[in-house]
Order: structure tokens, then sequence, then C-alpha cells
């Protein structure tokens, strides 16, 4: 499933437009990009929570070359899905 796939489903369910159900998708996703940005953790109560985690830099090598270099530090987005999501995924 793809974003265009997600706003029809999500059209369809809600009985909205899909300009309607875009916007609010779009909503959705730009307050759970937003919280984790400020530092936040975003908890959804029976799908999940998302949560951002610090990468510390590390040495690399590139394939290409052999040359070793350095891979600065980041932070990454993370989701643990809840055990209703799991639940439904393997049933």
């Amino acid at each position: 499933m793809n974003k265009n796939d997600l706003v029809s489903a999500v059209a369809d369910a809600a009985g909205l437009t899909k300009a309607d159900a875009g916007r609010a998708v779009d909503g959705v996703f730009d307050s759970i990009a937003g919280a984790l940005k400020a530092g936040g953790d975003v908890r959804i109560v029976g799908f999940g929570s998302f949560s951002v985690a610090s990468r510390a830099a590390t040495t690399g090598r590139n394939p290409r070359t052999g040359e070793t270099i350095q891979i600065k530090a980041s932070k990454q987005p993370k989701f643990k899905a809840g055990a209703p999501l799991k639940d439904a995924v393997n049933s």
C-alpha cells in the first residue's frame, strides 16, 4: 500500500472526498514528524509508538576504494508496534 492507496482507503472508510482524506493523512504525518523533530514520542494506543533514537558516530569503509570514512552521528526515527497491531498481523 502506498500513500495514494492509504488516502483512498481513508476516504472510503470515513466517507470523505479524496482531497479531504489527503489533507487528513498529510496532517497526521506532519504531526508525527513535528513531535519527533521536537524530541517527543508519539504513542497511539492499539497501534504503536514512534520515537527517536540517537546513532553514535562511527568509522566506516568506502566499499569502492577501501578508504576509511567517518560517519556522523545522527538521529533515526523508530516505530514499535503495539500488541493489538501485532495480533492483527499474526492472526
